[in-house]
C-alpha cells in the first residue's frame, strides 16, 4: 500500500514538473488584415500624370476594397470613407484566404476610388491605376496591440480631379 501511494505520489510530481518546464502557450492572436491609403484632388496643372506635386488631401472620399479568389469571383467587398487628412485604413474584417497563394491579399485584392464629397474635384483619375484597381503593396509593416494584430498593406495614393480648371 505505502508503495502505491509513493509511486503515485512520485508520478504526481514528475507531471507536476514536466508541467512547469512547458507552461501552456497562448493562443496566438488572429492576424487581422487592413489595407492603408490617401486621397488626393490633383491639382489642374498635372491632369493627365501621376503627379501629386499642389495635390490637396480629400476628407470624407470613399473607397472600396474588391478582393476576388482564385476563381475570379468577388470575395470580399467593402466600402471606407478617408479622415480629416484624407488617410483611410480599411481593415478587411471577414476577409478569408482558402488558397494561401492565390487567394492572398497581394493578388486578390484592389482598392478603387468612388467618390470624392467635393463637387469641384470629383472626376476619377488613374493615378495608381486607380480605376482599374490599385494593386496592394508589402511595406513589412505590422501594428500590434495587446489584443490585435494586423498584417497592413498599402495603396495608392488615389486622386479625383477637378472638371474645370481655370
Amino acid at each position: 500500500m505505502a508503495a502505491k501511494s509513493l509511486l503515485s505520489l512520485s508520478l504526481l510530481l514528475l507531471l507536476l514538473h514536466i508541467a512547469a518546464a512547458n507552461p501552456p502557450r497562448p493562443t496566438p492572436k488572429p492576424v487581422a488584415i487592413a489595407v492603408e491609403g490617401m486621397v488626393y484632388c490633383q491639382n489642374c496643372q498635372k491632369i493627365g500624370s501621376w503627379s501629386l506635386t499642389g495635390a490637396k488631401p480629400i476628407a470624407g472620399a470613399k473607397i472600396s476594397v474588391i478582393c476576388k479568389n482564385h476563381n475570379n469571383q468577388v470575395s470580399f467587398y467593402k466600402v471606407y470613407e478617408t479622415n480629416k487628412y484624407g488617410y483611410f485604413y480599411a481593415e478587411l474584417v471577414g476577409y478569408k484566404m482558402p488558397h494561401p497563394v492565390l487567394d492572398h491579399p497581394l493578388q486578390a485584392c484592389k482598392v478603387k476610388p468612388i467618390s470624392s464629397p467635393l463637387p469641384d474635384c470629383d472626376l476619377l483619375t488613374n493615378l495608381n491605376y486607380g480605376i482599374a484597381g490599385a494593386p496592394l503593396r508589402y511595406d513589412k509593416k505590422f501594428v500590434v496591440g495587446p489584443k490585435y494584430r494586423a498584417a497592413v498593406y498599402s495603396a495608392g495614393p488615389l486622386a479625383f480631379h477637378p472638371e474645370k480648371c481655370l
